[in-house]
């Protein structure tokens, strides 16, 4: 892959989405972790009947498709669901991520990663955005509208904000107004575009 690849993570809340639509919004081209493994879960897919065998049809909506807030909290309530999800999903996403970032058209790429630490193999540099605890927690309750425990939850299954700022080249904190944030997103998208054609 010759594509410059820009990683992006956050812990739910933290406005990671917000931050990759900013990029996508100045023409650079945006693969996210979160979209592709909706994909790979659609009715007929591996994934999806390897997830349904297992939970049986209280994961299904009258349309065909996984309930995802249903699978969420199984998933988040139990650490083998969890594992067993990803070990369904994984590979099928990889490939989906690859095959986006390596086809783009822009001078770099963003690859949104939902959780994890460290550096991924596939990206050249790491962003990471982040939020106070509080935000993240009233973000997700009014966006998803979870209860304070199932958002909790969620934040107990991923890594800690110290785990995921370690490998960082760049951080966001996403504590302002929104015009403050596309500013920030601005300045890093001029360096990428320095970065990827080799300028400093």
């Amino acid at each position: 892959m010759s594509k410059f690849v820009v990683g992006l993570r956050g812990g739910i809340g933290t406005g990671k989405s917000t931050v990759s639509e900013l990029f996508a919004d100045a023409g650079i081209v945006v693969a996210d972790a979160d979209i592709s493994a909706r994909t790979v879960v659609e009715p007929g897919k591996p994934a999806y009947e390897a997830i349904v065998e297992r939970f049986g049809e209280s994961v299904v909506q009258k349309d065909g498709t996984l309930d995802r807030p249903v699978l969420r909290e199984l998933v988040f309530s139990d650490n083998d669901h969890r594992l067993f999800v990803e070990k369904q999903t994984h590979s099928s996403i990889v490939e989906d991520l690859l095959n986006i970032t390596s086809s783009a058209d822009s001078d770099y790429a963003i690859l949104v990663l939902s959780t994890g630490i460290g550096r991924n193999p596939m990206m050249h540099r790491l962003l990471v955005v982040d939020a106070p605890l509080e935000n993240q927690i009233s973000r997700v309750m009014q966006r998803d509208n979870n209860t304070h425990e199932q958002v909790a939850a969620i934040l107990r299954a991923q890594p800690d904000r110290k785990a995921r700022m370690t490998d960082a080249d760049d951080v966001i904190i996403n504590d302002g107004e929104q015009h403050e944030l596309a500013l920030e997103v601005q300045k890093l998208h001029q360096l990428y575009l320095a970065l990827s054609t080799g300028g400093n």
